[in-house]
This record gives C-alpha cells, sequence and structure tokens, in this order.
C-alpha cells in the first residue's frame, strides 16, 4: 500500500472544523450539578465539537446532574480514546473502527453503550467533474482519509467490494480539517469521510458521493469507557446515568431536527441547511441497541481486516473489550436506524 502525507495545508475557518477541534480543552458543566458538595464525583468526558456536550444542553439534560462533568474536545475518536486509556477520559462516544485500532494497541479501553444510525453519512467524495465515476475508478488514486477513524473501515470495505484494496490507490492519512482543504484545493482524488463534512461538501455543489456505507459497514456507533473509571463505584454509577441522558438525548434529536439543526450549525459555525442535512442522514437517524453477539461479531470483522492489512499489531478477540452491564432492555444492535420519510436527505 503506497502512503503519502501531504504537507499541513492551510488552515480552515472555525466555522469549517465541524467536527475538528484544536487540542484537548474542559470546562464544567455546572448546571444543577452537586459541584460544592463534598466527595462529589467528577465525570471527564471526551467529546468531539458539536457533539455531545451540545446534545445534551440543548435536550435538557444537563439539567440537576447528582455529578461534574468536565468535558475535554478532541478532533476525532482516536485521539480521544488514547486520553481514554491514559486515564485522563472516563468515557466518550466514538465511531466503529477507533475501538479496533484501541484495542488492537492493547489500549486500556472499555466499550460500554452502542448506537446504530443510517450509513449514507459514511461516504467517499469526489469533485463533481471528476473523472471518477464508480469505486472501480480508484485504482491509482489518491484518497484522503482519517487514520483508525469509521471512515477507514468504509474506504477499505467499498474497496474490496470493487474488487480492489488499498495497494491499488495512494493512502494519504489526514484529519478532517486537513482532509478538508486538500480535497477542496485538488491535492487528493477522493475523500473518505463522515457528517457533517459530508453534507459540508455537498452543499456547495463541487462534489458527489462516489459510494457510501450502506450495505458496507455496520452503521454502529460506541461510548467507551476507561476500565479505571468502571471499576469505581461511583463513578460506573455516573456512566450509566450519562448513558441513559444519551440515549434520552438521541431521542430527542430525532423528535425535533430543526431544534437541533440550529443548536448545531451554531456549535459547529455549519451552516443551518448543512446541519439540517447531516441530521436527517446520519445523526438523527441514530437509535440506542444492545451489545450483543452480533454488533461484537461485526466489530470482529473489523478487527480481523485491519490485522491482516498489518494496520494493527496483532490479532485479538473484541469481546474482551466490551462491558454489557449498561445494555438494559435495549433493542438488538440490528435494529434498523430511524428516519424520516420520504423527501427526507436519508
Amino acid at each position: 500500500m503506497k502512503r503519502s502525507l501531504l504537507p499541513a495545508v492551510l488552515l480552515l475557518p472555525l466555522a469549517l472544523l465541524a467536527s475538528a477541534c484544536s487540542s484537548p480543552s474542559s470546562a464544567d458543566s455546572g448546571a444543577g450539578s452537586n459541584s460544592d458538595g463534598k466527595g462529589s464525583v467528577v465525570l471527564n468526558v471526551g467529546d468531539q465539537k458539536g457533539g455531545s456536550e451540545a446534545v445534551l444542553r440543548a435536550a435538557g439534560e444537563l439539567d440537576d446532574l447528582p455529578y461534574r462533568i468536565q468535558w475535554s474536545t478532541f478532533t476525532s475518536g482516536p485521539p480521544l480514546l488514547e486520553a481514554v486509556n491514559a486515564k485522563a477520559v472516563d468515557i466518550g462516544s466514538v465511531g466503529n473502527t477507533p475501538p479496533v485500532f484501541a484495542a488492537g494497541a492493547d489500549s486500556k479501553i472499555t466499550v460500554v453503550a452502542a448506537t446504530h444510525s443510517d450509513s449514507a453519512g459514511e461516504a467517499i467524495l469526489v469533485p463533481t467533474d471528476s473523472p471518477i465515476r464508480t469505486p472501480q475508478d480508484l485504482k491509482g488514486r489518491t484518497v484522503a482519509v482519517a487514520q483508525g477513524s469509521s471512515a477507514h473501515f468504509q474506504l477499505v470495505a467499498s474497496l474490496k467490494q470493487a474488487g480492489l484494496s488499498l495497494d491499488d490507490i495512494e493512502v494519504t492519512l489526514l484529519q478532517p480539517a486537513d482532509a478538508l482543504a486538500a480535497f477542496t484545493s485538488g491535492k487528493v482524488d477522493a475523500w473518505a469521510v463522515w457528517d457533517p463534512y459530508t453534507s459540508q461538501v455537498l452543499a456547495n455543489g463541487k462534489a458527489r458521493i462516489l459510494t457510501d456505507g450502506r450495505g458496507v459497514v455496520n452503521g454502529l456507533g460506541f461510548s467507551v469507557a476507561s476500565p479505571a473509571a468502571l471499576a469505581d463505584k461511583e463513578k460506573a454509577a455516573a456512566i450509566g446515568d450519562f448513558i441513559d441522558r444519551l440515549r434520552r438525548a438521541q431521542d430527542w434529536v430525532h423528535d425535533h431536527p430543526d431544534v437541533w439543526a440550529k443548536v448545531w450549525a451554531k456549535e459547529t459555525g455549519l451552516p443551518y441547511e448543512v446541519a439540517l442535512a447531516a441530521v436527517k442522514r446520519s445523526s438523527g437517524t441514530r437509535i440506542a441497541v444492545a451489545i450483543d453477539k452480533e454488533a461484537i461479531a461485526s466489530e470482529q470483522a473489523i478487527a480481523d481486516t485491519f490485522a491482516e492489512l498489518k494496520l494493527i499489531p496483532r490479532k485479538f478477540d473484541f469481546a474482551d473489550y466490551v462491558d454489557t452491564r449498561f445494555n438494559k432492555n435495549l433493542p438488538p444492535s440490528t435494529t434498523a436506524p430511524r428516519g424520516y420519510g420520504k423527501g427526507s436527505t436519508s
């Protein structure tokens, strides 16, 4: 497999960095917490811009917290899980592939909750006027992707479906902000990415979807916790409560796509129309599901794929990195995601 790293390209305005921000920073969520109480629990939560904190606040789920939350913001899932491994973060939400890379490196992480969403937002994008018309046309082309991200597996799986492999393309490993700049400036031929970037690039009319993740990837997302936090009785209780709040907030997002899109747009600087498109294409379709045998088997397949490609250093059992105590009575992981009916983006 050919690999090349582009030099750092133009930094984009903050408005364009939908899921990408600078190095980790943190701030307490003070609403309704017992922050002045003796021995109060502080839950360290990893987040991405416009992510869990924004949606929980919009849904009213940060009111009356029985613990404090300290937020740290990351550019994507892999660095967030590095912080979980280092015990700097107790829990955070990521896509389906970052836990595989982290577990492959024998990081100290535990998957504790799952969601299933429409995979239409997972896409390989090409410029509108590109001669690339089918995935087979990617042979010999340069494709940008964030290493260890959900888009990384989507790229691998899409190539396999087209009879190609990573050896047939030139992979450029870039985090989203740099990949967006490289794509829009023509430094790469294609970009494997996720929403809201997919919706953002499509909105300007200068790109089209070559192929998306439907029928290719499992559409799962995960909450991943630190084993040390789970071993602490009080923190484990806070993690369980936090997961419940996230699940209720996701229900709220699905029922209030317009309201959430306005909040998300304000948080990220995305145009409202782009945020709404991303909600209807992907984020609003999420449904909380159990971490069951099917979910574990699906993730195991991802792990085995990357191990065979030698992109992770070893083979392992994904089940060893799962804690099902928070499953409750959730539906199976194969439960269809929600949608918005005919005429919606999804």
